[in-house]
């Protein structure tokens, strides 16, 4: 019998032992993972980061510096967006540059990157563009099937919380999360995906293995794993809306992932190898 493709499965199982609960909370990224409204956020940021470092005239070819720049923006994916303006701040001055403070660097991404996420934003405001076109496809659904099953929800992001709640409203989807909306500060070490888990750990009285984890990066997969909950990275396909991002899918398994999906078109199926909600 032929083992189908990675790319050709519904739902990839990478790690047969995974948990399969009851699972009692469940933890999503945004940008990805849910949303579309920020997609390819990283034509945006490498470019922005690579031209900052060709002015420090280190004799770097404009491709090695992209390759610099895309291994370290992708590593920190997931995190605080400051985190990987903190990177670059390090990498200019390593080259004898003098840096920006990454709080500027940061605000600076984020005036280039509204130049396109403020028109998406503005399409379905005005009602030119369905929300759910830029879902991650079926997450709508899948998130009220889970809410259904007694599961409670929770968001954290490394987008600015501003930004985060805003586009919670555009999309439809702030009704599944309430007042679990947690994204990026200013005062950065305020927040981290790892304090999210904890704070839902402590705060529901319930063991890490009875956690569910959903992201497109390193971040939340590596720490749900931490606390021995079951993570499911979503390697999806932004460009496309189809199928697996084979590049997305590779970084989610060497984090961990126990399962891999493109979207949540497999919602029925997905659920039928989760047990949500409390035991018994």
């Amino acid at each position: 019998m032929t083992t189908p493709s990675p790319a050709d499965q519904t739902i990839e199982i990478v790690r047969p032992q995974f948990p399969r609960g009851p699972f009692r909370a469940a933890i999503f990224d945004f940008d990805g993972t849910l949303s579309l409204i920020r997609r390819n956020w990283q034509d945006v940021m490498i470019p922005m980061m690579v031209e900052t470092l060709a002015e420090t005239e280190s004799g770097e070819s404009r491709e090695e510096l992209s390759d610099l720049v895309e291994d370290f923006v992708m590593r920190l994916n997931g995190r605080q967006t400051i985190f990987q303006m903190i990177q670059l701040a390090e990498e200019v001055r390593r080259r004898g540059g003098e840096p920006l403070d990454p709080l500027q660097y940061k605000h600076k991404y984020h005036d280039l990157l509204w130049l396109e996420v403020g028109q998406r934003v503005a399409a379905v405001r005005a009602g030119h563009i369905a929300a759910d076109q830029l879902h991650v496809p079926q997450a709508g659904q899948f998130l009220a099937a889970l809410q259904t099953g007694s599961c409670e929800l929770y968001l954290a992001s490394g987008t600015d919380l501003k930004f985060v709640r805003d586009e919670l409203r555009v999309l439809g989807l702030g009704k599944y999360f309430g007042d679990h909306v947690y994204g990026a500060l200013d005062d950065y070490e305020k927040f981290s995906k790892a304090k999210i888990i904890q704070q839902i750990i402590r705060d529901h009285g319930i063991d890490g293995r009875e956690l569910v984890g959903f992201g497109d990066g390193f971040v939340e997969i590596e720490e749900v794993k931490r606390v021995g909950g079951l993570a499911v990275g979503v390697a999806s396909n932004e460009e496309q809306l189809s199928g697996v991002n084979p590049w997305k899918r590779n970084r989610l398994i060497e984090a961990g992932a126990d399962l891999i999906i493109g979207d949540y078109r497999c919602h029925d199926q997905l659920l039928g190898m989760l047990k949500c909600g409390p035991p018994g």
